[in-house]
């Protein structure tokens, strides 16, 4: 039975997508050319904030005062989970070296970045988990100078919480400044802060655009989308549950796509019918989100068993993955694309928000195909070396000839013929392309 649509979405995150390229290509180049000045300018106009960009210490213990202690707790719980992993994933990428030939050895070296810029949402929501998950990380990679910006409220500042938090987590200046021009600021060493050589973190299209157009002059985590989830549930999944799960995710914007994918069409009907009344029992503003979402991005697709549903997972390819089906073995070893993978109903895509340890920065719109999601290893270059003695550089030197001239590089070939000639005077040596 081929796959069966018993909601089909009507549109895709990339349906009527807006061209801002123009727009952030011309706010890149004024802070570019003009430096503060257009970054203040900018913020003004579209953070509608004229206040310290910044942020001092006192404004930051000020913050700290308006955390309650609850919250803080749960702030250091979820950033301890995150190290730890992070920890977990710098141990796992070690440096080495290796006799390749007698006498020539190379070499791997795993070398932080200087300097990395954290962007933290803090338009609709207060993204504390993205202050965690971005800042943390780099701290622990071992980041020379790590900055972190973040749209202020007008009159207000950062919101609190987000500037504990980025704190508490390592980050060396934060800036109050959002959209385009805080990104700029951070890549063009503005306001004090070393020039960054990787720029990290969600945030909305500008943010996004602004980091596709940088890419290359800096490094970038990945070019994000809308979020997006899956949900692969069989007959032993908890219907309620399932649907609880879905709309946890949709409430993200009007635009992030949910599917579930299934072989047991009464689980699929039961799902469907709950939804909207789960959707109608939100908070206005998540309502409204949910609901585009569902109506327009959402999908449910029943499947003829397990294969078909594991390959229908695999050509989505989406951020989040969530497995409530029997066997979560088999569904670990057999499912390969997915940006994070929550494989049991005890684990769900809110734990990896903004709590359970693994990052939250994940590849969107179907890159998870080719790529993970933000971890210590991105903060970090995976440098070579090598080193040879003369005898072990001799049959190095006479294959690099050779292959040179076979390519048409004769100053290539050159310099290994020079390094024979001295090494080795008095021998002759075929370095010729031809047989």
């Amino acid at each position: 039975m081929p796959r069966a649509y018993l909601k089909k979405a009507s549109r895709t995150a990339q349906t009527g997508a807006a061209d801002v390229g123009e727009a952030v290509r011309a706010i890149l180049s004024a802070i570019e050319s003009e430096g503060e000045p257009a970054a203040r300018r900018y913020a003004a106009e579209f953070d509608r904030y004229e206040g310290n960009v910044v942020v001092t210490r006192d404004e930051i213990e000020a913050a700290a005062r308006q955390v309650p202690q609850r919250l803080k707790d749960d702030i250091r719980f979820a950033h301890d989970n995150i190290r730890r992993f992070a920890e977990a994933q710098k141990a796992s990428l070690s440096d080495f070296e290796v006799e390749i030939l007698p006498g020539l050895v190379a070499g791997q070296r795993s070398i932080p970045c200087r300097a990395a810029g954290c962007y933290v949402p803090g338009g609709r929501y207060s993204h504390i988990a993205s202050a965690i998950m971005t800042v943390t990380t780099a701290k622990v990679a071992g980041c020379g100078h790590i900055a972190a910006c973040s749209p202020p409220r007008p009159g207000v500042g950062i919101a609190p919480a987000i500037l504990y938090t980025a704190d508490l987590c390592g980050a060396d200046t934060i800036l109050a400044m959002g959209g385009v021009q805080g990104v700029a600021s951070m890549v063009y060493g503005l306001f004090g802060l070393p020039q960054a050589d990787i720029i990290v973190g969600p945030g909305n299209q500008f943010v996004a655009e602004a980091k596709r157009l940088l890419f290359g002059r800096v490094g970038i985590d990945m070019i994000a989308g809308p979020t997006d989830s899956l949900i692969l549930a069989d007959a032993t999944a908890d219907p309620e549950i399932v649907a609880a799960d879905l709309v946890g995710q949709a409430e993200h914007g009007y635009n992030s796509p949910v599917w579930l994918v299934t072989d047991h069409r009464p689980l699929a009907e039961a799902v469907l019918a709950r939804v909207p009344a789960l959707i109608a029992d939100l908070p206005d503003l998540n309502r409204q989100n949910a609901e585009a979402a569902w109506r327009d991005y959402a999908e449910v697709i029943l499947c003829d068993g397990r294969d078909e549903m594991a390959a229908t997972a695999d050509d989505y390819a989406p951020e989040h993955l969530s497995v409530q089906a029997a066997d979560p073995d088999w569904w670990l070893g057999r499912l390969a694309c997915y940006g994070s993978l929550f494989l049991g109903e005890e684990t769900t895509v809110a734990f990896g928000d903004k709590a359970s340890g693994p990052n939250h920065v994940l590849p969107t719109s179907r890159s998870a195909r080719y790529t993970g999601g933000l971890s210590v290893h991105k903060y970090m270059k995976v440098v070579t070396w090598q080193r040879s003695t003369r005898e072990a550089a001799r049959p190095v030197a006479e294959a690099t000839a050779r292959i040179s001239r076979l390519e048409g590089m004769e100053a290539h070939a050159r310099t290994a013929d020079i390094r024979l000639a001295k090494y080795f005077p008095g021998r002759n040596f075929d370095l010729s392309a031809d047989d």
